[in-house]
């Protein structure tokens, strides 16, 4: 028999010191659900303290309770082989699907999957520089399997994307350079992309398996 969806609780979790909100406690799934529904395909689960899609043809996008405009996030991801999934943030309702809305950073497993868009990258907008030992770009990801650490910052004063310790790209929302990469992009033909100052976070989950945990955010005061 196949899995029905698991109900969930769509309060998120408490606030953590310093400013920083846990959005996984690591025992439940509170505080996410699949894009508009209130529940959650059985494709994601809890295991070992680790947010996992465990099966991405019954898991899709899901997304906060929480609305989100300037702020920092932090979380470790680990990829299967092969594997690619995505953060994507300032997500609506607005669009069918998260990525309507919502610019997606890139997560993969690098050597092995399909997508030419790397891990790291603000999804067909932005890319690292490339590195001269390699003549390609930047690259510090680690090996499927193994844990990697993200660091990303949006604010209308300038985003900026780190993948363990090193720093890929840095852009302003809206701006002349973000808009023209956008118009030049498939995003251009979706009139809601990238126009709101805050909105859900989503996690993709159709490609692959893909392992998160310790996911905290903190809002950057006064840059909403």
């Amino acid at each position: 028999m196949r899995p029905t969806t698991q109900k969930i609780t769509r309060s998120p979790p408490p606030r953590s010191r310093a400013g920083w909100k846990l959005l996984f406690d690591g025992k439940t799934l509170d505080g996410w659900s699949n894009f508009k529904k209130t529940t959650i395909k059985p494709g994601w689960q809890v295991k070992d303290g680790m947010l996992v899609c465990v099966d991405p043809h019954n898991a899709g996008d899901i997304v906060t309770a929480e609305k989100f405009g300037a702020f920092e996030l932090q979380l470790d991801f680990k990829m299967a082989e092969g594997a690619n999934s995505g953060i994507i943030f300032h997500v609506t309702d607005e669009g069918s699907a998260v990525w309507q809305t919502g610019p997606e950073i890139q997560l993969e497993d690098n050597p092995k999957a399909a997508d030419p868009q790397k891990c790291g990258w603000l999804y067909g907008l932005y890319k690292p520089a490339d590195d001269p030992k390699t003549g390609k770009p930047i690259d510090s990801t680690k090996p499927a399997g193994e844990w990697n650490h993200i660091r990303v910052v949006i604010s209308p004063d300038g985003c900026v994307h780190e993948v363990n310790g090193v720093k890929y790209v840095e852009y302003v929302m809206g701006s002349e350079d973000f808009s023209k990469r956008v118009a030049a992009s498939k995003f251009g033909k979706m009139p809601k992309f990238a126009k709101a100052d805050a909105g859900y976070l989503a996690l993709q989950g159709d490609h692959g398996e893909v392992s998160f945990r310790n996911i905290k955010i903190r809002s950057l005061a006064g840059k909403n």
